[in-house]
């Protein structure tokens, strides 16, 4: 999985620690909402090179039985996770799920991503929305990376983590 997934694999993330989720700019029309949600988007993506022409490694592929080379380069992606709610609800349930936001973030992040910086504004009204806003960015590292097959040819592009020792 490259980058074209990324927003999703956050937004299940989030999902899964009891936030409720949306892909900033969906196709489909605005719900109802109850409560707080989080609007996920991609604001900056930088990557850099990572090793010699950008050559990670090797691994050894269970499935195959054989030696596969990496090569990729490190990112840094910066995550929009802007908080809504129905002014009826009040400023309360934006700091709820910011509360729940901050949780979520104490252990391990989405699979293939370190946290490595969490902010966000003050709660205002968005006048275009009619809802509360508060403005949330994570900024986490992560590796996109290519698999080679025995010969040169690349498999598919993925993102990594940082390995935990």
């Amino acid at each position: 999985m490259g980058l074209e997934k990324i927003r999703e694999r956050m937004c299940a993330f989030l999902n899964g620690q009891g936030l409720q989720t949306v892909v900033a700019w969906p196709r489909q029309e605005r719900e109802e909402i109850s409560g707080a949600v989080v609007s996920v988007a991609l604001r900056h993506c930088e990557a850099g090179p990572s090793g010699f022409r950008d050559y990670l490694g090797e691994r050894w592929n269970e499935e195959t039985q054989e030696w596969e080379e990496l090569y990729g380069r490190k990112t840094r992606l910066t995550f929009g996770l802007d908080l809504y709610a129905d002014p009826l609800e009040g400023e309360n349930a934006i700091q709820n799920a910011f509360d729940l936001l901050l949780e979520a973030f104490q252990e391990d992040g989405p699979a293939g991503l370190k946290l490595l910086e969490l902010s966000c504004g003050e709660t205002e009204f968005d006048v275009s929305g009619r809802l509360l806003r508060r403005n949330v960015e994570a900024v986490c590292s992560a590796y996109l990376y290519a698999v080679t097959q025995p010969g040169g040819a690349f498999l598919d592009f993925e993102i990594r983590g940082d390995v935990k020792v």
